[in-house]
């Protein structure tokens, strides 16, 4: 976790987040897109600022996991003015970058897959965003119209080689994006540094803000290109796979969210 020590003025702030403004306060962010302060004030305090309405869905999903025993308690949510903040306490542990567990490479990959495996397996009939998949293609069309296109996102020099634009992703996207199901419960970014754990048992996920009922492909997806890019090398995809169940993984899928994956 990032902590910068940060000074804040807490008239910025509704007021009655400002009694936790005068303690030590981090910066914690990690994207343009929202500012995250860290409050190092009874066990740990997040406040997330961002764009009006922009952090609505993170709230209902953060509140749904922890109904489910995954996630943090949400303190408060609310939209004041241009802006969304979000409350929610320090998860125990530590996030899965953490020195501690990259230095145990191939149990942290095995932990990984069958913690995916069991949110894949948790049934969730009444997840409040039903229809993560059609969400999903619909931002990839919007992010394809804008010429939005990051190749690193392929899995492969094949691929590399055929996808070369947004136009190209979008094509193969519109074409096949109707093989992607909803039948999983699903993070939708799940990376290394969104999974808390504690004495090596998960702690909480978090930053769900792309959660919901969609194709389990995503989250795999995901999950191998972590563990590529955190630890410097593509040596436990396999393993990731095989650790996760191979009978529930098409491999073809896969390569397709990496290919709507470059549409951001």
């Amino acid at each position: 976790m990032n902590r910068t020590p940060i000074t804040v003025n807490p008239e910025d702030y509704p007021i009655e987040y400002r009694s936790l403004l005068g303690s030590e306060v981090y910066n914690s962010s990690c994207s343009p897109a929202a500012q995250v302060l860290f409050i190092d004030k009874v066990g740990g305090v997040f406040i997330k600022r961002a764009a009006a309405g922009s952090l609505c869905r993170e709230a209902t999903m953060t509140r749904y996991f922890h109904k489910l025993g995954l996630a943090v308690p949400v303190l408060d949510y609310r939209t004041e003015g241009a802006q969304d903040y979000l409350v929610t306490v320090r998860a125990e542990g530590e996030d899965c970058t953490h020195p501690m567990h990259l230095a145990q490479p191939e149990r942290l990959c095995d932990l990984l897959a069958t913690t995916l495996r069991t949110l894949h397996d948790t049934p969730a009939p009444d997840c409040p965003i039903p229809n993560h998949t059609a969400l999903y293609l619909q931002t990839a069309k919007t992010n394809a119209e804008a010429g939005m296109f990051d190749a690193t996102c392929l899995l492969n020099d094949r691929l590399r080689d055929t996808v070369r634009s947004a136009a190209d992703a979008y094509a193969i996207a519109a074409r096949d994006g109707k093989n992607l199901t909803q039948d999983a419960l699903l993070h939708g970014d799940y990376c290394l540094p969104n999974v808390m754990l504690s004495d090596w048992h998960l702690s909480a996920l978090i930053d769900l803000d792309h959660a919901g009922m969609g194709d389990r492909h995503v989250d795999l997806y995901w999950g191998a290109w972590t563990l590529c890019y955190n630890l410097g090398h593509d040596q436990l995809r396999e393993r990731f796979f095989d650790a996760y169940g191979r009978d529930l993984i098409d491999l073809d899928k896969i390569e397709l969210i990496s290919i709507i994956e470059t549409l951001g």
